[in-house]
């Protein structure tokens, strides 16, 4: 649901830009049905279990290959050892779309080399569940082995999203709030920030989405692996 007062197109830091209102209340209510699915296995949806014995308070569940800290697998060795769910081909082209907007259909930088959206092929997703508790600190998405853009997207309740700097998780950060149907992206020198979740604003989403509570964020990446390290 798009805001009463309008929210400008941004561009955080260089690479880093936030695209508000982009998901239309029908594609929101699609993706959440595809999440619930996915939710459901073929590996289920789960808190992740860190190297340290912590346990992450947002809920999990990834499509095309399985994320566990701070790796990729083909199977879920973790959970219940079963293969990902396939990437669907509607997801590269979603992630194609959103990556043509963010960047007004300007070449990315991807290992140096400038592309088009239209080569974005995106073979992972990480589907992040937050309940009005959960929070995620900062940190860098950098157990790919490509340097392409990641796509995010949010639906459900407002966060606040901290986007910092390159070398530091501390200051000097910015913070910004990613709102049901905004699309963010963060590619070229921004690709690999520290970021993170602070605080989830609970109960301002439109139930209207299919989500009642809570927020969900889609994260698209190109893990630039071929088999299972």
């Amino acid at each position: 649901m798009s805001a009463l007062i309008p929210r400008p197109r941004r561009e955080v830091a260089p690479g880093a830009v936030h695209v508000p209102d982009w998901l239309t209340l029908e594609q929101q209510r699609e993706l959440v049905a595809a999440c619930r699915a996915w939710a459901q296995g073929p590996v289920p949806i789960r808190r992740t279990r860190l190297p340290s014995g912590g346990v992450m308070s947002v809920q999990t569940v990834c499509v095309g290959w399985h994320w566990l800290p701070y790796r990729y697998s083909r199977i879920a060795d973790d959970v219940n050892g079963a293969r990902a769910a396939e990437f669907p081909r509607w997801m590269v082209e979603l992630g194609r779309r959103a990556l043509a907007e963010a960047y007004q259909n300007e070449a990315y930088p991807n290992k140096g080399e400038d592309m088009a959206a239209a080569d974005y092929t995106p073979d992972t997703a990480l589907i992040n569940f937050y309940d009005g508790q959960a929070k995620l600190g900062m940190h860098q998405d950098k157990d790919e082995k490509s340097s392409a853009p990641v796509v995010s997207l949010s639906i459900g309740d407002t966060c606040v999203f901290r986007v910092g700097n390159t070398t530091t998780r501390t200051k000097p950060y910015t913070d910004i709030e990613l709102a049901s149907g905004d699309l963010f992206v963060f590619g070229g020198p921004s690709r690999y920030v520290y970021h993170g979740v602070p605080k989830v604003r609970e109960g301002t989403g439109d139930p209207a989405t299919g989500l009642r509570t809570g927020r969900l964020n889609i994260t698209m990446r190109v893990t630039g692996l071929r088999d299972a390290p």
